[in-house]
């Protein structure tokens, strides 16, 4: 029984998606960014916190943090924080960015340190809630997220089935698009040689050079 309950887990830790979590140095001025190549309708979670020394919760540096989306679109902005968590589910298929700079007031050193805990998919899933809502828990539990972990995989190789069609198409147009350039390149540069070639001779001629 164990035995396989450990098999499942490692299982679904190679099935789930990633859940990466970086430090970030934000420098004194200007700003630090991460990015994410995100499709639609997927929930992304996110927790940030300072990394600080300070004993005293009061004297730990503040900094702003904003998402956004591939189009621009806002999803979350704060400013004066410590620490914070952004939640959404994607609209858009590309790349979400995070971004975090210091407080305009920070007087600290040069470069303060930032955690960034970034979940995506059913790794963002709050597992204890569903297992509350359908009291279910032990090897239910596992078998429950496997299962959602194999359709996430699926719906990503669809998309990224898509996507490869997509791209193969752009360049069958692209490839076609060089070739006519590259005749009509060709075309113009024998035109203008047997245009030359005609006005040389035509110039010789009347010089009787020819």
């Amino acid at each position: 029984m164990w035995a396989g309950a450990n098999v499942l887990a490692v299982l679904l830790l190679i099935l789930l998606r990633r859940s990466d979590a970086v430090w970030l140095t934000l420098p004194a001025s200007g700003t630090k960014c991460v990015s994410e190549e995100i499709r639609n309708k997927v929930v992304v979670l996110g927790d940030y916190a300072v990394i600080s020394d300070a004993h005293d919760l009061s004297s730990v540096p503040t900094i702003s943090t904003k998402v956004t989306s591939p189009f621009g679109n806002t999803l979350y902005h704060k400013e004066n924080v410590t620490y914070g968590q952004f939640s959404f589910t994607t609209t858009e298929d590309g790349s979400y960015l995070a971004c975090f700079w210091l407080d305009s007031h920070y007087a600290g050193p040069g470069h303060l340190t930032v955690s960034i805990d970034w979940k995506t998919g059913i790794a963002a899933k709050d597992w204890e809630s569903v297992a509350r809502k359908e009291n279910i828990e032990g090897i239910e539990l596992e078998m429950e997220k496997l299962e959602e972990a194999v359709e996430a995989i699926h719906d990503n190789l669809l998309y990224l089935k898509d996507r490869e069609a997509e791209m193969r198409t752009l360049s069958e147009q692209t490839n076609a698009r060089v070739a006519w350039f590259s005749i009509m390149s060709l075309g113009i540069c024998v035109l203008v040689s047997t245009v030359q070639v005609l006005h040389l001779k035509r110039y010789f001629q009347q010089k009787k050079l020819i």
